[in-house]
């Protein structure tokens, strides 16, 4: 695998980086659409690949453009029923290594190892890209943007990108990774073709992390598809030995609903506080997420009176954890008022 730079990369240490992965799974139809569009000859020259994070969108960009830059005769169509590129052709080491003369990927970037990844895809760096993908000469075939991820463009730095999508340079492709495709401006959304994905069957994520080599057993491989909804990136996460001990202890939590242990929700919340705490609140929110969608489903057939104060408070949690997220609010208070709306919306809904 190769090493993640701290400077401009955020992935998750265990998994495999997007454009290391030669396998694509649960995302045929987005392939079998990319394709036609291709041997048709009408290739759309912006793509917004959309859906939640971590099942394969990124996976699918760095695969379509080695595909696209394996084609060194530009708009020449050479007709093909997969987007499979051997791992040892010069176009996928080039892509892997990212030193592919035609490639160009925006994305975040720390200004030093010491610094933290930025929220946000500023102007300066968005203008200094597309000047170099606009300008720079090429091999003659295509050129690949890929931007990931969209969501973390503002308003400046996606009207820049705009003016580009609007008159692209010949024979060039923009990928646009988005995880909420409401965050992009309608103009971008309305000038580029949608390609949606959807979250992964279990079975796939099995299948990933299998390929991964990072399951130490096919038990926990098996436990970490199953609570991953549908998302390669969560089931990552959960493959670790603490996320799974947060978890299970969250879990233990909410079973008790409405009589928590409110000594226990305090000790755990004290964590959340401290910088490495962090990881543990964002394994906390998963877990209670979880834990309201089962409840729903599982009263889907006891009425409306039964399911509102679940579907109530999770709009809540929704809202308050945004808030936590945007102004840095104080995540240990959050946590404790958490777990009393949950109790009392569990109070409502026995009592419907």
């Amino acid at each position: 695998m190769l090493p993640l730079d701290p400077t401009t990369d955020d992935r998750l240490p265990n998994a495999p980086h997007p454009r290391e992965s030669q396998i694509m799974l649960g995302a045929e139809k987005a392939e079998q659409s990319f394709l036609e569009a291709y041997n048709s000859g009408r290739m759309h020259h912006a793509w917004i690949l959309s859906g939640p994070e971590g099942i394969g969108k990124a996976t699918f960009a760095y695969r379509a453009a080695r595909f696209l830059l394996s084609r060194p005769q530009g708009l020449t169509i050479q007709p093909a029923d997969t987007l499979d590129v051997p791992a040892d052709a010069p176009a996928a080491r080039q892509v892997l290594a990212l030193s592919h003369p035609d490639l160009f990927v925006l994305r975040r970037q720390a200004q030093s190892d010491k610094s933290p990844i930025p929220s946000i895809i500023n102007a300066n760096l968005s203008r200094d890209a597309i000047s170099t993908f606009a300008h720079t000469p090429g091999n003659g075939g295509w050129r690949v943007m890929l931007i990931d991820c969209a969501d973390h463009l503002n308003r400046f730095s996606a009207n820049s990108l705009l003016k580009t999508i609007e008159e692209p340079p010949p024979r060039s492709v923009i990928f646009l990774v988005t995880h909420s495709i409401g965050k992009l401006i309608p103009t971008l959304r309305s000038r580029s073709c949608v390609l949606p994905f959807f979250p992964l069957e279990t079975h796939d994520i099995e299948t990933i992390l299998r390929q991964s080599g990072q399951a130490p057993d096919e038990a926990l491989n098996r436990q970490a598809a199953q609570t991953a909804q549908g998302s390669a990136r969560v089931a990552f996460q959960r493959l670790n030995e603490r996320t799974l001990a947060v978890g299970d202890h969250v879990r233990t939590l909410l079973a008790q609903m409405p009589d928590y242990s409110h000594t226990d929700v305090m000790a755990m919340s004290d964590a959340f506080g401290r910088k490495e705490g962090r990881a543990d609140f964002d394994i906390m929110r998963d877990t209670v997420f979880d834990w309201l969608s089962e409840q729903i489903r599982q009263r889907a057939g006891e009425g409306a009176r039964s399911l509102a104060p679940f579907a109530e408070v999770w709009e809540k949690i929704d809202r308050a954890m945004r808030e936590v997220d945007a102004y840095n609010l104080d995540r240990r208070a959050f946590a404790l008022t958490l777990f009393v709306d949950l109790a009392a919306a569990m109070r409502r809904s026995l009592a419907a």
